[in-house]
């Protein structure tokens, strides 16, 4: 039976108490997401462009890990509902891209603001200074972890 030292015993409590509020707080605000009848990977895209403006398709794709055959049903599906729609690249005679449409616009202006809310309801249990201290560590094992993916380590 694995008998794990006192370093390995805190590491283990640390990621099952971090994967448990992760898994709590992704699944509300899933849901919210999808209250207003919008799935959440079409939410996070149309977030992007709200917040960012037109986009490449290709990055799109990278920054979701959406396939680039999946990417193009993606952008179909919300063209379709009128949230989106394509645009000639300026720059890449072969690219296109993604730009909210007024009514996508429309649509975010009504309920980010709400989202952002719901999301710093589930926040607003810890400071401003705890907060800005997490934000570090977070990023600082996420590099850590993307090292480590790099070098092929498990």
């Amino acid at each position: 039976m694995y008998q794990p030292d006192e370093q390995n015993q805190l590491d283990l409590r640390l990621f099952r108490i971090w994967h448990k509020a992760t898994k709590a707080l992704h699944d509300n605000i899933r849901k919210d997401m999808e209250s207003y009848g919008v799935s959440q990977e079409h939410f996070m895209i149309l977030e992007l462009l709200y917040s960012k403006g037109p986009q490449p398709i290709q990055k799109i794709s990278e920054k979701f890990s959406i396939p680039s055959g999946s990417i193009t049903y993606v952008i179909d599906k919300l063209e379709k509902k009128g949230y989106v729609r394509r645009e000639p690249s300026a720059t890449d005679r072969r690219g296109s891209n993604v730009k909210l449409t007024e009514e996508g616009q429309a649509l975010f202006d009504e309920i980010f603001p709400k989202h952002a809310a719901v999301i710093s309801r589930h926040l607003n249990v810890i400071e401003k200074a705890d907060k800005e201290q997490l934000i570090v560590l977070l990023k600082k094992v996420g590099l850590h972890a993307e090292a480590i993916s790099l070098k092929g380590e498990k």
